[in-house]
């Protein structure tokens, strides 16, 4: 059963086709996308193959991702997850991403509290990264705040729209 996360004024749920529409709303946005690594997605097709890949990567644990409702509108305002789970290896990438008009409101920081605390006690995580691109000053500003620990700089290591970005790479270590 996929896991249902409730935070003050968030829900990490599962994302269902239904939700199809806000996820091509969010990552066809190019100020969503300015930092984060993906060509912008084009068409409700491509969206719910997406929506299915994420429960295929849940079931084979590979990978989990929640779509972020707000519970005062029960709409979707992003995405959280972690990708490149390795059950053996105890670790995990997170990554996330909100609407514009959501930004700067604490919702990043809540449910990436969320996620950790759940990768960490539920998952069996030790590890949880993140690559960050070096210009995407929140994100950092966040990991920073949430105790990640910057490892080092990758350089040209992501693309976007054909142009290499350096990044960040974080981690965070449970707490034994």
């Amino acid at each position: 059963m996929f896991p249902l996360l409730e935070t003050e004024r968030l829900i990490l749920r599962e994302l269902v086709e239904d939700d199809a529409q806000d996820i091509l709303n969010c990552f066809s946005n190019a100020e969503v996308l300015r930092y984060y690594g993906q060509k912008s997605l084009t068409s409700l097709d491509q969206v719910k193959q997406i929506i299915r890949n994420f429960s295929a990567n849940y079931d084979e644990k590979r990978g989990i991702k929640w779509g972020i409702e707000q519970k005062e509108t029960c709409s979707i305002i992003g995405t959280i997850g972690f990708q490149d789970w390795s059950l053996e290896h105890k670790r995990a990438e997170i990554s996330y991403a909100l609407f514009p008009e959501k930004w700067g409101n604490g919702y990043a920081k809540e449910a990436v509290n969320k996620v950790i605390s759940y990768g960490f006690e539920e998952l069996g995580l030790e590890r949880i990264g993140a690559v960050v691109f070096v210009e995407n000053n929140a994100s950092n500003n966040l990991l920073t705040k949430l105790g990640f620990i910057k490892e080092g700089t990758l350089r040209k290591y992501m693309y976007q729209n054909d142009i290499p970005y350096d990044t960040n790479i974080y981690s965070l270590l449970k707490k034994n």
